[in-house]
């Protein structure tokens, strides 16, 4: 039997875009961890994304990874659009570069990693509904975004083409 992860992400920032944080919650067996980081300027989507990444990629070998999250956003775009993005060059169904199309990249990678040992499965829970480990995660990631300032790095779409690895941002 394959080990069995369990995290919770969340993401925001302060102005849509502007200072953001991000923050995961693995949770394996007995043992948890809390991972935080955060970007000087940045958008929502991205640090829910930057958190599900930041979190898989954390993990030391291959599991069976199950991911709580309060976006729609990430929870659809891996689970509903990403391949027909792939399949149309990175375009939309109206023929628009996709946005966050690095970390869309970065995310399948992450999780591909994961596939030996059961993959990756995706579940949306409401957000500020009192579910504690969510609540968790929120708290963390609007604690890292209050405290981004001019030394944190920038993290924004990268423009259509090939994308650009980015450095992954310091973990608070």
């Amino acid at each position: 039997m394959s080990e069995h992860v369990i995290i919770h992400t969340d993401g925001g920032c302060i102005g849509n875009p502007g200072p953001g944080g991000w923050a995961a919650i693995l949770q394996f067996g007995d043992h948890s961890k809390e991972l935080v980081g955060r970007a000087s300027h940045t958008t929502n989507n991205r640090m829910e994304m930057r958190a599900a990444i930041e979190a898989l990629e954390a993990l030391t070998r291959p599991c069976r990874v199950v991911i709580y999250t309060d976006s729609a956003y990430l929870r659809d775009g891996i689970t509903k659009r990403v391949h027909n993005w792939q399949r149309k060059g990175w375009r939309t169904s109206t023929k628009q570069p996709v946005k966050n199309r690095d970390l869309w990249q970065r995310l399948l990678d992450a999780i591909e990693r994961h596939q030996p040992a059961g993959g990756v499965s995706w579940e949306w829970l409401k957000g500020h509904a009192g579910q504690e480990m969510n609540e968790r995660a929120d708290t963390l990631a609007n604690e890292a975004a209050r405290n981004a300032d001019a030394n944190d790095p920038v993290d924004l779409d990268e423009p259509a083409g090939p994308p650009i690895q980015q450095p992954g941002l310091p973990l608070g």
